[in-house]
């Protein structure tokens, strides 16, 4: 008990400490216990060491934040890209297997420090866009083609009343080469095109009579003749079931029909394969 009692005495007992400038000045000294002092470097000692500890934690903070920014433009970059194609998903769904966003992001290449590969993910997704682009040129021009391919019959009630091929005429009697097909029908029948297109040609043709040409494009051309009255001018654009004439018997024919005939770069074909449904022939 004395001895920790004489500790104390040593710890509270004031020492002067005398501070000595180089100059001409008078020594400035006071008086501070032991424990003071001791106080005084261990508060130092812990002051600096906050100050270095608070130094480390804002250089690793500025740190994070300038990679949580970088990631962030680089998702908020993604994001837009991901939406494009989710959007050409939704679109393309119903027409093509594609493989989707869910696909490129079950595989991606994840390195040993368990961070995304962001220029991979961009990759990625440009290669599934390009993709997207190009099956969507191909069924722009697939859909194109099938609505300039001619399809269906030119008059909704009617018949086939002469094939394409050679034949016997039925005013001159020869034998002479048949076209088109001809189509039996009422007179006053709307005569309806077969594929989209524009009208080339609308007007009087000799024999055809009231004559009606349509250019569809990808090399196709139907004619429609013998019409009573046309209802389209040239260069105006029609749709596959728009009424371009009615049915009538003008120019060199037996009866009211419509003489239909399908070219392929300028070329005649068998109409008949283009009908898609089956008629009656007579």
């Amino acid at each position: 008990m004395y001895k920790l009692k004489k500790f104390m005495r040593r710890l509270l007992k004031p020492v002067t400490i005398i501070l000595v400038s180089s100059g001409n000045r008078k020594p400035f000294s006071f008086k501070l216990p032991p424990i003071g002092i001791i106080l005084f470097i261990l508060s130092w000692l812990l002051f600096t060491g906050y100050i270095v500890s608070v130094g480390v934690t804002t250089a690793k903070y500025m740190d994070i934040k300038e990679k949580l920014d970088f990631y962030y433009s680089q998702f908020v970059e993604l994001r837009t890209t991901i939406n494009s194609l989710k959007k050409a998903e939704t679109e393309f769904k119903r027409l093509f297997s594609l493989n989707t966003r869910e696909d490129i992001l079950e595989t991606l290449d994840v390195s040993d420090t368990g961070s995304l590969d962001m220029d991979l993910l961009k990759k990625q997704i440009e290669r599934s866009m390009e993709t997207v682009g190009e099956i969507k040129d191909y069924l722009r021009q697939q859909r194109d083609i099938y609505f300039a391919t001619p399809r269906g019959m030119p008059v909704d009630d009617g018949y086939i009343s002469s094939t394409f091929g050679w034949r016997t005429h039925p005013l001159t009697g020869k034998r002479t080469f048949h076209s088109g097909l001809d189509v039996a029908a009422w007179p006053g029948s709307p005569v309806r095109a077969t594929a989209d297109g524009i009208v080339s040609f609308a007007g009087w043709s000799g024999g055809s009579g009231k004559l009606v040409v349509v250019e569809h494009g990808f090399g196709f051309t139907t004619c429609y003749a013998h019409n009573k009255k046309i209802v389209v001018k040239v260069g105006q654009r029609v749709k596959r079931g728009d009424i371009i004439a009615y049915v009538g018997s003008t120019g060199n024919t037996t009866g009211p029909h419509v003489h239909y005939e399908v070219w392929i770069d300028k070329k005649p074909v068998n109409a008949k394969t283009y009908l898609g449904v089956k008629k009656n022939v007579q």
